[in-house]
């Protein structure tokens, strides 16, 4: 005879929910006994998409010009010289494997990405943190979250605010689930102390790809920024261009136990995909490309550590190239992103740019107005981002080719403090390069691949 479940002992099972989603209802009492609540929804969890690390780390970046006693800072390991906050990629790694990573963050945070949720193929996004502590401050216990900037319609629980959210303890993991409805580009931070957390180097770029994917009857590549649904936005090559900044006094002072005032304010360093140029030119660093389903996953060693790019062991943790390689006539997308606390004003000499996305918002009106517009410069406010597509033009091996078969353009921030970080020799902050060759340059297996 069939035993009913009482309404007493429902309730004492797992909490209505959870029990019906485990369909433990339907089991025979000796197996729902066995099984505690907490156990009877983790059995139920989809795995996340990434695993996360917040940590902190060092970083390099250059010398000259000397901007006060604290930097470099004295307590950096060789070859840094600059202590941040961050995060790290775990996914795939194992428990010893990821421990070994704190004090081992990356600037700026990994790339990651997201499709558009199809309700006919309904998935959401997972991406779980743990808040390994930090290794130079073991007196500092601060909590940790991800906050998707600009992210539309999530709930509070997984906002990553953390006065109305969940924020992540040292030692613990949180698992943040999204329902990705609108494609563009984002940025992600953690949002506690944020202030400090953002600027130390806890930020990094999102994006969501359109449905409209894969349909190259728009256009050949197939690859768009929205979903236009006239190929304005297709692209063959896509470029991530994430702008951030260091006060150097500010991160010495969190390595040396002090307190910065940030009403003092100042950036020392514009950065570029954490570099300051000319490293921004230099490889990214190895990638896997076959584990860079859902973000920019570098290589990693036997101990789970990044593989720096080849000859610049000093880049290790800063590991995303900005240099942009392309050849004629192909659209290349530029997504630029600005968590610094400056405006930036990205320029690309001698090239025009449409801008075609801003805030993660198509540029057309809601009649269908097309809102999109040229420029050769992009005005980015703290918080900002924008999708600009150029078409690369003829090769013509003249005076930007310089003897190395490509012919070379230059982008920049216009604003002199943050392109030259006030160094003697010109560029130095945000700048990288574009390199347009008459072939030899393979389709993209990730953002930022230079096809070489």
């Amino acid at each position: 005879m069939k035993k009913h479940i009482s309404r007493r002992d429902f309730l004492k099972l797992a909490g209505g929910a959870a029990v019906i989603a485990a369909g433990v209802g339907v089991l025979p009492p000796f197996v729902r006994k066995a099984l505690a609540p907490d156990e009877v929804v983790e059995a139920q969890t989809p795995a996340p998409d990434l695993y996360w690390a917040g940590t902190d780390g060092w970083i390099y970046l250059p010398p000259d010009p000397p901007v006060g006693f604290y930097f470099p800072d004295d307590y950096a390991p060789a070859p840094f010289n600059t202590y941040i906050f961050g995060f790290r990629n775990v996914t795939g790694l194992t428990t010893v494997q990821k421990n070994n990573q704190k004090n081992h963050a990356q600037h700026n945070a990994p790339l990651f990405w997201a499709n558009q949720y199809d309700p006919a193929h309904p998935k959401d996004f997972r991406v779980q943190l743990t808040n390994l502590g930090l290794g130079q401050r073991p007196d500092l216990v601060d909590s940790h979250t991800l906050h998707w900037h600009g992210f539309r319609n999530v709930i509070p629980f997984f906002d990553g605010e953390p006065t109305g959210s969940i924020s992540v303890p040292i030692g613990r993991d949180f698992t943040y689930v999204y329902r990705p409805r609108d494609p563009g580009t984002y940025m992600y931070h953690c949002h506690v102390e944020d202030v400090e957390h953002v600027h130390m180097g806890m930020t990094g770029p999102v994006f969501i790809r359109p449905l409209q994917n894969g349909n190259t009857a728009l256009y050949p590549s197939g690859k768009y920024v929205y979903n236009d649904g006239d190929g304005s936005t297709g692209h063959d090559r896509e470029f991530v261009m994430f702008m951030s900044e260091v006060w150097a006094e500010a991160h010495w002072c969190d390595s040396h136990i002090q307190l910065p005032d940030w009403s003092d304010y100042h950036a020392d360093f514009s950065l570029l995909n954490g570099r300051v140029y000319p490293d921004t030119i230099a490889p990214n660093s190895p990638i896997n490309a076959a584990t860079s389903i859902n973000a920019h996953s570098v290589q990693r060693d036997a101990n789970g550590e990044l593989v720096a790019p080849v000859g610049y062991p000093q880049l290790q943790y800063q590991p995303l190239s900005s240099l942009i390689t392309c050849k004629p006539g192909e659209r290349v997308l530029l997504r630029f992103i600005n968590l610094g606390f400056r405006e930036a004003a990205m320029t690309l000499a001698g090239i025009k740019m449409r801008i075609v996305g801003r805030d993660a918002t198509l540029m057309r009106g809601r009649d269908g107005t097309d809102t999109s517009y040229v420029t050769n410069t992009v005005l980015a406010s703290a918080g900002e981002s924008f999708d600009a597509i150029f078409t690369a033009p003829a090769y013509t091996g003249g005076s930007g080719s310089s003897g190395h078969g490509y012919d070379t353009y230059m982008v920049y921030n216009r604003r002199l403090t943050q392109v030259s970080n006030l160094s003697a020799g010109g560029f130095g902050g945000q700048a990288t390069e574009v390199r347009v060759y008459p072939s030899g340059v393979a389709a993209q297996q990730y953002p930022n691949d230079w096809g070489m």
